[in-house]
């Protein structure tokens, strides 16, 4: 996921041929091995042959990271003339990992799941760290644009505002980075080892450009 990432950017920048093969490989990769239809899930690691293994770390699930390789996959299709078959992909990813990661209850995106909901190793699993909130605003507005489904327009006010009511620094600004499953802060510094500025700002910007390409803005998308 985050190779195919890094090749689009090289592709961008420095224009490399070699960018949009190993792009595919990797692509390939994640639908052959990582994507569950039968359980309608993507993994986050599998064995050598994609078969799914059975321990409480094989089993674990992160629906952040998955959305976030979603909008990878989604981004070439646009820059593939909106490739059907990578829309396709993407989209489906993205139906898997919400259902998989919204918390219904409370808001939000979970950090981990068991693939079988059988208990998860880390303390952290029901809590909202700022990122995978970053990557679902950005895929589901993504998702929006290119699809034209009122689901996804849905989802992306659903997780936009949430985020922006529980994150969100009213008086300093930037985010808090970690909230209690029911959006209380767990920890109140806006920068440590792990949250940096990265993914609020690629948020912000990408979600940017793309109401530009709509023809709208924040303000009057969001009314």
């Amino acid at each position: 996921m985050i190779m195919m990432n890094t090749a689009q950017q090289l592709r961008e920048t420095i224009g490399d041929p070699r960018c949009d093969e190993w792009i595919e490989k990797w692509i390939k990769e994640i639908e052959t091995y990582f994507v569950k239809d039968d359980i309608k899930c993507v993994m986050e690691q599998v064995a050598p042959d994609g078969s799914i293994i059975d321990h409480i770390d094989g089993r674990t699930l992160n629906p952040g990271h998955a959305i976030e390789g979603v909008w990878f996959i989604l981004h070439e299709a646009k820059y593939r003339n909106n490739d059907k078959h990578l829309i396709e992909l993407g989209c489906k990813i993205l139906d898997y990992m919400w259902e998989r990661g919204w918390d219904k209850e409370h808001g939000g995106i979970l950090y981990f799941r068991d693939v079988y909901n059988k208990p998860v190793q880390e303390y952290w699993q029901d809590m909202k760290f700022w990122w995978p909130q970053n990557e679902a605003i950005i895929e589901t507005l993504l998702a929006y644009a290119i699809t034209g489904k009122e689901k996804y327009k849905k989802w992306h006010r659903q997780i936009h505002d949430y985020a922006y009511t529980h994150f969100h620094d009213k008086e300093f600004g930037e985010w808090f980075g970690y909230l209690h499953r029911d959006g209380t802060v767990g920890q109140p510094t806006k920068g440590n080892l792990f949250k940096g500025s990265f993914h609020l700002p690629r948020q912000e910007w990408y979600c940017w450009k793309l109401l530009e390409e709509m023809g709208t803005t924040s303000t009057n998308f969001h009314k």
